[in-house]
């Protein structure tokens, strides 16, 4: 989105419940939008990292969405959990992925909550209904999940279920939307959620192609870029094959290819992730780096999104 056609939300007091990659990522997006930014983190240089992923964050926040000026005054950084979500209408909680941490916070913010706040949790791998056992009364609590990272990618996955209060869900739809999010929506609960699932089950696919000699690490990953990746930015994959059966669309396709993908599918293995396979992975994304620090490739990475998500229509 771009600033000509931004909508701005109202002013809200937002806080970040951990800082790291993700936290640090959500607090440059909420603070682009005006927000203001109560964090707390565990690490004792948390106020110097947050500044410096907000730092690192603006430019492109300012090309994608005419980030507001003045972030430095509508950002702090707090000493306890309970002090940084004082007065915040939305918690984002992005904490290491352990439940013993994240309900051990829990704990610790559910008495300072300002009525009617909602905590959003960015958990990637747990379920809802675990992360639930450390409220009191979870109804406040729901499934948050971004694509890292946060302040660029637009996903949210939401999920809800019969602990969570009536009004949680559209409420944090609105919040999202109001910050440039695209949300879904998931029905059931289900280890990795939507995307993750998708994206590992494509890694599984490549980590076999390597592994049984099909192709190179350099190679498998440009066969994504220069192929299927490119249509993904704009379509998901039911569309794209509706849009491949022609005028008789999915009917179509499915007439067409189903005995080809059955084969395909059946063909298919499932690695695991052994100390050699993880050895063949790590020396062939060694050979495409070719020298660049991980630091370099992920300011590519954010340069090639911003592209895609700032060209013209």
């Amino acid at each position: 989105m771009t600033s000509s056609s931004r909508s701005l939300p109202a002013p809200e007091t937002v806080a970040v419940v951990g800082a790291g990659l993700i936290g640090g990522s959500w607090a440059a997006l909420f603070l682009a939008h005006g927000h203001t930014v109560r964090v707390y983190d565990a690490a004792e240089d948390a106020a110097e990292r947050v500044r410096a992923s907000v730092a690192t964050a603006w430019p492109a926040l300012e090309r994608l969405c005419g980030a507001l000026p003045g972030w430095e005054a509508r950002l702090s950084v707090h000493a306890t959990p309970a002090e940084a979500v004082t007065g915040a209408t939305f918690v984002q909680e992005s904490l290491p992925e352990r439940l013993p941490i994240k309900h051990a916070v829990y704990a610790q913010i559910e008495p300072a909550l300002a009525p009617g706040a909602v905590v959003s949790t960015s958990s990637s791998g747990l379920l809802l209904s675990d992360l639930q056992q450390g409220f009191a009364d979870p109804s406040r609590l729901l499934l948050g999940h971004p694509y890292n990272p946060p302040h660029l990618i637009p996903l949210v996955e939401l999920l809800v279920n019969e602990r969570t209060g009536a009004d949680v869900l559209a409420t944090a739809e609105a919040f999202y939307a109001g910050v440039g999010k695209v949300t879904i929506r998931l029905n059931r609960e289900v280890p990795g959620h939507v995307a993750n699932r998708l994206q590992a089950a494509l890694w599984r696919e490549a980590i076999d192609l390597v592994v049984s000699g099909v192709a190179s690490v350099a190679d498998v990953d440009k066969a994504v870029v220069a192929g299927p990746g490119l249509r993904w930015a704009v379509m998901g994959p039911h569309q794209l094959f509706h849009l491949g059966g022609g005028e008789g669309g999915m009917a179509m396709f499915c007439e067409r290819y189903r005995d080809s993908f059955h084969t395909w599918w059946d063909s298919m293995a499932a690695p695991r992730l052994s100390e050699d396979v993880c050895g063949q992975l790590i020396e062939g994304v060694r050979e495409q780096a070719a020298g660049r620090s991980t630091a370099e490739l992920a300011a590519e990475r954010d340069r090639q999104i911003l592209h895609v998500l700032t060209r013209p229509c």
